[in-house]
């Protein structure tokens, strides 16, 4: 790998450290709901080594192995150093390092996948090692992956049969996505979840899959399909094969998860959330996704409870069969003021999804009005912190039980100092940097909301039952003639649309509040305007803001594209690429790339503001269209053909000279430093520590966490 194409790898210097402030919305709790909310703070994050192991084998050497390092210096860093003969910049790149590790719970972006390593040379980190024995332990157990890039492959996470990373098949470098796929059919077949589960190719061509429990045996009154751990495939890709369930993948952390959930079930403050912790805790000892499923059954029902989490193996992103969840967990105190402006945009919900481009008989027969809170985030324990959620991710739960939404409202707001704003033209600055956060706030909840919760699969829910007539089926808006293609019995939309299933949906969900952001009352919900279409106006400040910055999301996640192997990192960035072509493609001069010279140093996106309700909009419901209807009538191939003609990226313009200027400008992603809980059993107070929004307290965060 030559200089310049390592230089996208280095760690960021500096990393954007901020800290996710908390303090006066915890002091507002009850003793009861900071006991609550500390045991799931836990529990979160005693996940964090899972998600190491999920990341690649260094990550939790490195995690250790930074630790160490403070645990020896007493966190006195300049000592450190002169006791290593490192100098002032040298310690500045280690600490640099550590903390982007630590933000991402691994040595691969949680955002992008790929890898980056230290801009100080190998030599420094052995230096720092030479100063404690643990230490030294715990970098040679990493066993040289800190700087390893001599496969580019291996520089981004993908299938091992690409050559890519992944451990969600560990010790199986020979397995292939053919195999892979045969297993999840025979799982589907079966009735046996994925999302908790690893995949082991043994060495005489059997699989183990392994699943997260605290119990290393199957549980006494039988797994999620069972008594049985071995089983002979009789048909199919893998006839004769042997596929054992092996149970206790992560066994220590999942015992010390399920007895702090245990913790915050004996603090619930309702039946539904005690009954929902009860379900995490048999879930996590017994590795029961069917219990996961009932936990989430009680999450939707527990309505508007003041301190508000999740905790689980959630999204499947970073496998890449698309079906494997990456462990994280939050707890987060309800910020009431601004759940306000969210509870009007529920109501409205049913009276907007009509306004969607297709009809009746695609959209769910009554819209479950869910849960929608903003929340100030106490707790996220992952590789990263979204802005907001829409879960749970079964669509069976989803089409007939119902959703919840949240708006993570001090993620949003979490500012970087002297942040630049490239590609967006000097004179829209102003209006940009003014409304970008009440635009994304908008976004964010029609996203989730509306995007996420509209819709309806047609399905045959069970043999010879429909949710739709068969016998005269919808006309489909894009071929004028009744539909044939539909879920079948077993069938999911993630089973069929496989790795493609979360871009694709995050595209479909983004669509939807471009879309339906046009509409005035939407944005007065928020507190832009008065109701009336005034483009002009604030609300049509905002709405300007929020086209603009999809455009330019769209125009920076080219970062996430990988030239070597064509291959997008991050599904959101995926999603955002497509839906700038839609605006390129949308005639009119609604959207362009302005430059002057060849190097494309001066590319600025000009959008017309008098446009975007007549013909951007239009390209937006052109592509929500097809994106929608392919996917509720179950037509994976003619879906997965248009979004990657869609992603497409052209390797010559987009993929050489737009993507080298916008690395050029590239923005260090912010990392969270997160507070912590502790107990006093005595008195049954918590008290809450927060640290500077540094790389020194980045580290001590995690040294006091204790995980």
């Amino acid at each position: 790998m030559n200089a310049q194409e390592l230089e996208q790898y280095l760690a960021d210097a500096p990393p954007s450290v901020v800290r996710l402030e908390i303090e006066k919305h915890f002091d507002a709790l009850t003793d009861r709901q900071k006991r609550y909310a500390h045991f799931i703070s836990r529990a979160s994050f005693e996940g964090s080594r899972i998600v190491a192991r999920q990341i690649s084998p260094e990550s939790e050497p490195i995690f250790d192995f930074v630790l160490a390092l403070h645990k020896s210096s007493g966190g006195d860093w300049k000592a450190l150093q002169a006791k290593a003969g490192i100098s002032d910049e040298e310690l500045g790149h280690f600490l640099q390092y550590a903390a982007q590790f630590l933000g991402n719970n691994g040595n691969y972006k949680s955002f992008g996948d790929a890898k980056f390593i230290p801009r100080c040379p190998e030599s420094v980190f052995a230096a720092l090692a030479g100063t404690s024995s643990e230490a030294q332990s715990f970098y040679n157990a990493t066993s040289g992956a800190i700087y390893s890039t001599d496969k580019p492959s291996l520089m981004h996470l993908g299938y091992s049969e690409q050559g890519h990373m992944t451990t969600y098949y560990p010790g199986s470098p020979d397995i292939t996505k053919t195999e892979i796929d045969a297993v999840s059919a025979w799982m589907e077949k079966k009735g046996l979840l994925p999302e908790n589960t690893r995949l082991v190719k043994t060495k005489d061509g059997s699989f183990e899959i392994l699943i997260a429990s605290a119990t290393r045996t199957i549980p006494s009154d039988g797994g999620d399909i069972g008594k049985e751990a071995s089983y002979k495939v009789e048909d199919g890709a893998l006839a004769g094969k042997t596929i054992t369930l092996v149970y206790g993948d992560y066994s220590k952390e999942m015992a010390a998860i399920a007895s702090s959930i245990k913790g915050a079930a004996e603090n619930s403050e309702n039946e539904n959330q005690q009954k929902m912790h009860n379900a995490y805790a048999k879930s996590f000892e017994d590795g029961s996704l069917l219990a996961f499923k009932d936990s989430q059954r009680f999450w939707i029902r527990d309505k508007g409870p003041m301190v508000e989490s999740n905790i689980g193996f959630i999204e499947t992103y970073r496998d890449p069969a698309g079906i494997r969840g990456e462990w994280e967990g939050f707890a987060a105190v309800v910020n009431l003021e601004r759940t306000q402006a969210f509870g009007a945009l529920v109501e409205a919900a049913p009276s907007l999804i009509p306004l969607l481009p297709w009809s009746k008989d695609f959209e769910k027969d009554k819209f479950l009005s869910p849960d929608f809170t903003s929340l100030e985030v106490l707790t996220f324990a992952g590789s990263g912190i979204p802005a907001g959620i829409n879960i749970p991710n079964y669509d069976d739960i989803r089409q007939t039980e119902g959703f919840k939404n949240v708006s993570l409202g001090n993620v949003l707001s979490a500012k970087a100092p002297h942040e630049k704003i490239p590609f967006i033209d000097e004179k829209d600055l102003e209006i940009y940097k003014r409304y970008r956060d009440g635009a994304f706030e908008v976004q964010v909840g029609l996203h989730e909301l509306t995007g996420h919760g509209c819709g309806k699969l047609l399905q045959e829910t069970s043999p010879g039952v429909f949710n739709f007539d068969k016998e005269n089926p919808p006309i489909s808006p894009l071929t004028g003639k009744p539909v044939t293609t539909w879920y079948k019995t077993g069938q999911t939309w993630g089973s069929l649309f496989g790795s493609w299933a979360g871009s694709y949906e995050e595209c479909r969900a983004e669509l939807v509040a471009m879309y339906l952001s046009c509409e005035f009352p939407v944005l007065k919900i928020f507190g832009f305007g008065d109701g009336s279409l005034d483009m002009d106006g604030e609300a049509g400040d905002v709405l300007y803001s929020s086209y603009l910055s999809m455009a330019r999301a769209g125009l920076v996640s080219l970062e996430m594209w990988d030239p070597k192997s064509r291959k997008w990192g991050q599904a959101h960035s995926q999603a955002r690429f497509s839906i700038l072509q839609c605006f390129l493609e949308a005639g009119d001069d609604f959207c362009k790339l302005d430059y002057k010279g060849d190097d494309l140093s001066d590319m600025k996106i000009s959008l017309d503001r008098s446009k975007i309700l007549t013909a951007g909009r239009k390209a937006v419901g052109n592509y929500l269209q097809k994106l929608h209807i392919y996917k509720a009538t179950a037509d994976a191939e003619g879906g997965i053909k248009f979004f990657g003609d869609m992603t497409h990226v052209d390797p010559d313009f987009w993929g050489k000279k737009v993507r080298d200027e916008v690395l050029k400008k590239k923005q260090p992603r912010k990392v969270f430093v997160q507070a912590n809980t502790y107990l006093d059993k005595a008195t049954g107070k918590v008290t809450l520590k927060h640290y500077d929004a540094t790389p020194e307290g980045m580290i001590q965060s995690w040294a006091e966490r204790e995980v």
